[in-house]
């Protein structure tokens, strides 16, 4: 079902399949696509322009910023796919409370949920940030947790939809316990829907993540993260773009492919 879904995109879906594999492949094994030191530097090669040795280009302190990409997915990828995991678990719990708990439960977190959802979600981010602290594990707690109360929302509203379908119905009817109902029928068809839901928050977590790292909230250079990159290129755009353009891109493309996905394999889903 997910690779017809992808074929129904066309050339889209397949170089979003692509560039996802590709990034992938440097999360995981980033020597194999970039074998150098992302944090060694060569001053008297800082600045030169994309060239045969350097792709593109070096920074201003001679780090080939090709393999500072590479590296960087590990923490801007890495740390988006953290981030997103936590804000789906907490959606979870507070969806399937609100949409099965008691009504006064239901009320009083839809009304929470309700309210923090009205926030723009960076917003929320920074609100974080401010009170825990700058850095990696702030970032994946702070969008987290930002990120939570849209999940929380479609989560409950599935929910409750799945517990009042004909299937559960007539299962509970045919003497299914409401536990068994639960763990057979509402939750498999609650959280399968979830892998577009998630594939397209992946996406978005990388954008914050970076927005973060390039207010210098996130990772610290030299670290090799793309939004910290990008902040890092900054004084220098207009003598020595490439150490803003293509950190820039590789952003772009991860958010793009994501969202292309996570919207090809929504198709036909009921979230």
């Amino acid at each position: 079902m997910i690779a017809e879904r992808l074929r129904a995109l066309g050339a889209s879906g397949a170089c979003a399949a692509i560039a996802t594999a590709a990034i992938v492949v440097a999360v995981l094994w980033p020597g194999f696509l970039a074998p150098g030191d992302p944090l060694a530097i060569a001053p008297a090669e800082g600045f030169q322009p994309p060239s045969a040795r350097h792709l593109l280009g070096t920074d201003e302190s001679g780090r080939d910023v090709l393999t500072r990409i590479v590296h960087g997915a590990r923490a801007s990828a890495g740390i988006g796919l953290a981030a997103t995991a936590l804000g789906v678990g907490a959606g979870i719990v507070l969806g399937f409370a609100s949409g099965l708990g008691p009504r006064l439960l239901d009320r009083a977190l839809t009304r929470v949920v309700e309210v923090l959802y009205a926030l723009p979600t960076l917003v929320m981010a920074l609100l974080f940030v401010a009170i825990i602290g700058a850095g990696p594990r702030s970032s994946i707690l702070a969008i987290g947790l930002a990120t939570a109360p849209g999940y929380a929302r479609i989560i409950r509203a599935r929910v409750r939809q799945v517990a009042r379908s004909d299937y559960v119905a007539y299962a509970r009817h045919e003497g299914v316990s409401r536990g068994r109902a639960l763990t057979r029928h509402i939750v498999p068809n609650t959280l399968w829907p979830l892998i577009a839901m998630v594939t397209l928050g992946i996406g978005q977590a990388i954008v914050w993540v970076a927005a973060l790292s390039f207010l210098g909230l996130g990772a610290e250079p030299p670290s090799p993260e793309w939004g910290s990159m990008l902040n890092a290129g900054r004084p220098y755009i207009q003598t020595a773009w490439w150490m803003t353009l293509f950190p820039g891109l590789a952003i772009v493309v991860a958010a793009t492919a994501l969202t292309v996905l996570g919207r090809g394999l929504s198709r036909g889903s009921s979230v």
